[in-house]
């Protein structure tokens, strides 16, 4: 049965490796902006110093991890969270154990802890290349908003779900 809850600061190490693994597959030969991001998604230690960790564990082995930013930003050029926003970064899942319900088992974790927090909305980006991720949003109910272009015009794609207890 897989369990995903906060993550123990024994386990940030391992989350971190799992995650940088599972967006390996998406990086093309000479990409070095995407080379720079693995190094961002690896370090999970910095991003619970921030926000939330969460990790996908079953029996004892860590399947999974996704960061919940609550009242700040990773990434400083971020624009600020709403107060009724709760926002979700770098969800993955190591490739051999994908299709066993660890991300969406992530999902609902973060958004369980936004609702304890008392927000109202759920946002999150993905890419053209993480198609999988997109049919799991888009099946949860998030919509697409306008999306975010970067600076050297790397497109993110804007989701948004709004969110409430049953």
């Amino acid at each position: 049965m897989i369990e995903a809850r906060p993550a123990r600061p024994d386990e940030l190490a391992e989350a971190g490796r799992v995650t940088e693994a599972a967006y390996r597959e998406f990086v093309r030969p000479g990409e070095t902006d995407w080379e720079e991001y693995l190094a961002e998604v690896a370090d999970a230690k910095v991003r619970a110093s921030i926000g939330t960790v969460f990790v996908a564990v079953d029996d004892g082995r860590i399947l999974g991890s996704a960061t919940l930013e609550l009242d700040g930003r990773i990434d400083d050029d971020d624009p600020p969270l709403d107060e009724d926003e709760a926002h979700i970064r770098m969800l993955g899942v190591a490739p051999e154990a994908r299709g066993r319900g660890a991300a969406r088992a992530l999902m609902d974790a973060c958004i369980e802890a936004a609702l304890d927090r008392g927000r109202t909305r759920m946002t999150l980006h993905t890419t053209l290349r993480m198609r999988d991720a997109k049919e799991m949003y888009e099946a949860m109910g998030f919509t697409r908003q306008p999306d975010r272009v970067l600076e050297d015009g790397f497109v993110l794609l804007t989701y948004e779900r709004r969110i409430a207890r049953d």
